[in-house]
C-alpha cells in the first residue's frame, strides 16, 4: 500500500490528448504538472499547457516516450513526485512501475503484480476461472508447441480466434475460419506478437461474430473499497480497435448491468486490484457474458463514463494514489442520460485507413450543447509519423441515446481539420446507419456494412461546391502569377451588370 502523500507535482508520462487531459484535472486540482517530449513534439499542445517540460529524446517512441531512464531523469530533475503514465507507452509496463517506486515516485495506477497477471491474457484467464468470473472457454495452457495449439483447436471448434497472451489492440490476432488455416494463422500470430510485445505465447478462443464487446469500468482503492462505475458498449470496432464507445450499453438492462458489474468487481479483488481498470467482457445475443481482459490503466473511452455518472476519473485515480479512500459507494453510482464518443483519427478511410501525417493546417474543433472534445492538436502544429494518428475524441451527452447520437452528428458536421486527411466522413456514416441508429449493432457491424472496405457513399453537395470555388481561385491565382501585368482591381470585375 503506498503511503498518503499529497502530490503537489505531477510528471505526465505520455503525449497527445491523453497529456492535455490529465494536465486539465491536475491544474484544476491546483497540481503543478510537467510534460515530456521527443523532437517532433518540441511545439506539441501538451508541451504548452505543462507548468514544465523536459526533452527525452528523439521522435521514435522507443528511443524517448519508451526509454523508463529518461522518464525517470525528467521526474527527479523536475521535483516531481508521481507519474501519471495515461494510456498506451508505458502505462502496462510491470517494469516501469517498479521502477517509479525503487525510485521513490508514486506511480498513478495499479500495483507491477495486477498488471503482470492482466497484461498476459493467458494468465489472466486462469486468475478469472480461478475467482468464479465467466471466461470464454478455450485453450490457455502453457504448452504452446504447434502440435499442441492445433491439437486443441479442433477441441475449441471452427471458426475460432487465434490471439497473443500478451498485447493487445488486434495485434497478434487472426481469425480462423478453417482447420486448413490453422497452421500459417498460429505463425503469423505467433511472429506479431512476438515482434509487437516481445512474447509468442498464443491461446484459442471460439469466434463469436455477432456478440457485443462491453466493458465494466472499476475503481479501487488501497483500502479495500472496490466499485464499478456502469458498462460502455464498445461493439463498432474496426480490426479490433473500437470506433464507437457508448454508456449505457443500448442492449443492457438493469438485471444484467448488476450482473456484469459484480463479475468485473469479483476479478478486480482476484488481483488486489488498485485505481482504475477496465474489466472487458464478450456478451452474447442469449444475455450471456465472458471475460475477455482486463485493461489496467485509464480507458481512451473514460469520457463517457465521466459524462454519465458525473465523476472525474482522473481526479479520482490521484485521489487513490494519495491513500484517500473512496469517497463513494455503490449505491451513489447513477447512470444519467446517455453519453457516445468517437475517435477523430489522421487516416484515410478510403485507403483502407492508411495513417496520414503532415501540417495542421487549421484545426476546429465542435461546440454545442452537451458537446465534449478532448484533443490534443491545435492550428500549426504537426501531426507526425511516429505516434497513434489520434487527433481528438469527440463525445456528446443527451437525456437518452438518440439525442445523443444527433448530437454527436452535428458536432462532427461541425468539425474541421485542413492539412491532412481525417476519418470524420466515415464516423459520420457510421453513426447513420440504420443498424446502429437501431442500437443493435455488433462486434461485426463494420465487416457486413462494408465487406469490400469503406467507401463514401455520399459526399455532401456542398463539398463538391467549395471544391469547385477553390479550383477556380487557385487556377487564377496560377494564371496571374504568370501574366506579365495584372490590374487586381479588376479582377471578378463585369460590365455586364444585374442580370
Amino acid at each position: 500500500m503506498q503511503s498518503r502523500t499529497p502530490i503537489s507535482c505531477l510528471l505526465v508520462a505520455n503525449r497527445g490528448e491523453i497529456a492535455v487531459r490529465v494536465m486539465r484535472t491536475c491544474k484544476s486540482l491546483g497540481i503543478r504538472t510537467v510534460a515530456v517530449y521527443s523532437e517532433a513534439d518540441a511545439a506539441a499542445l501538451h508541451v504548452r499547457m505543462a507548468d514544465d517540460a523536459v526533452p527525452v529524446g528523439p521522435a521514435p517512441v522507443g528511443e524517448s516516450y519508451l526509454v523508463v531512464e529518461n522518464i525517470l531523469r525528467a521526474a527527479q530533475d523536475s521535483g516531481a513526485q508521481a507519474i501519471h503514465p495515461g494510456y498506451g507507452l508505458l502505462s502496462e509496463n510491470a517494469g516501469f512501475a517498479r521502477a517509479c517506486a525503487a525510485a521513490g515516485l508514486i506511480f498513478v495506477g495499479p500495483s507491477p503484480e495486477a498488471i503482470e497477471i492482466m497484461a498476459d491474457k493467458a494468465l489472466a484467464k486462469r486468475a478469472m476461472i480461478a475467482a468464479g468470473v465467466p471466461c470464454v472457454p478455450g485453450y490457455q495452457g502453457e504448452e504452446q508447441s504447434d502440435e499442441r495449439m492445433i491439437a486443441e483447436a479442433s477441441e475449441v471448434g471452427f471458426p475460432l480466434l487465434v490471439k497473443a497472451a500478451a498485447g493487445g489492440g488486434g495485434r497478434g490476432m487472426r481469425l480462423v475460419q478453417r482447420a486448413e488455416e490453422l497452421a500459417s494463422a498460429i505463425a503469423l500470430a505467433r511472429s506479431e506478437a512476438e515482434n509487437a510485445f516481445g512474447s509468442g505465447a498464443l491461446l484459442l478462443e471460439p469466434a463469436t461474430p455477432q456478440a457485443r464487446h462491453v466493458e465494466i469500468q472499476v475503481f479501487a482503492d488501497q483500502h479495500g473499497q472496490v466499485l464499478h462505475l456502469g458498462e460502455r458498449d464498445c461493439s463498432v470496432q474496426r480490426r479490433h480497435q473500437k470506433v464507437v464507445e457508448e454508456s449505457p450499453g443500448p442492449q443492457l438492462n438493469p438485471e444484467l448491468r448488476e450482473r456484469m458489474g459484480d463479475a468485473a468487481v469479483a476479478a478486480a479483488c482476484a488481483v488486489d486490484y488498485v485505481g482504475a481498470g477496465t474489466v472487458e467482457f464478450l456478451l452474447d445475443a442469449s444475455g450471456e457474458f465472458y471475460f475477455l481482459e482486463m485493461n489496467t490503466r485509464l480507458q481512451v473511452e473514460h469520457p463517457v463514463t465521466e459524462l454519465v455518472t458525473g465523476l472525474d476519473l482522473v481526479a479520482l485515480q490521484l485521489a487513490v494514489a494519495q491513500g484517500e479512500a473512496l469517497k463513494l459507494q455503490q449505491a451513489d453510482i447513477v447512470l444519467r442520460g446517455h453519453a457516445m464518443e468517437v475517435r477523430l483519427y489522421a487516416e484515410d478511410a478510403q485507403m483502407d485507413f492508411l495513417p496520414a501525417a503532415g501540417p495542421v493546417l487549421h484545426w476546429q474543433a465542435p461546440e454545442g450543447d452537451g458537446i465534449r472534445v478532448d484533443s490534443g492538436v491545435v492550428s500549426g502544429v504537426e501531426i507526425a509519423p511516429f505516434y497513434d494518428p489520434l487527433v481528438a475524441k469527440i463525445i456528446a451527452h443527451g437525456a437518452n441515446r438518440e439525442q445523443a447520437r444527433q448530437r454527436l452528428v452535428a458536432a462532427l458536421r461541425d468539425t474541421a481539420l485542413f492539412g491532412v486527411a481525417t476519418n470524420r466522413d466515415f464516423l459520420l456514416d457510421v453513426l447513420q446507419q440504420s443498424n446502429f441508429v437501431a442500437g443493435s449493432a455488433t462486434t461485426a457491424f463494420i465487416g457486413e456494412t462494408w465487406p469490400g472496405g469503406y467507401q463514401n457513399s455520399a459526399q455532401p453537395p456542398l463539398d463538391y461546391a467549395v471544391a469547385a470555388v477553390l479550383q477556380y481561385l487557385l487556377g487564377r491565382e496560377q494564371a496571374c502569377s504568370e501574366a506579365v501585368d495584372v490590374n487586381r482591381e479588376l479582377l471578378d470585375w463585369s460590365s455586364a451588370g444585374d442580370l
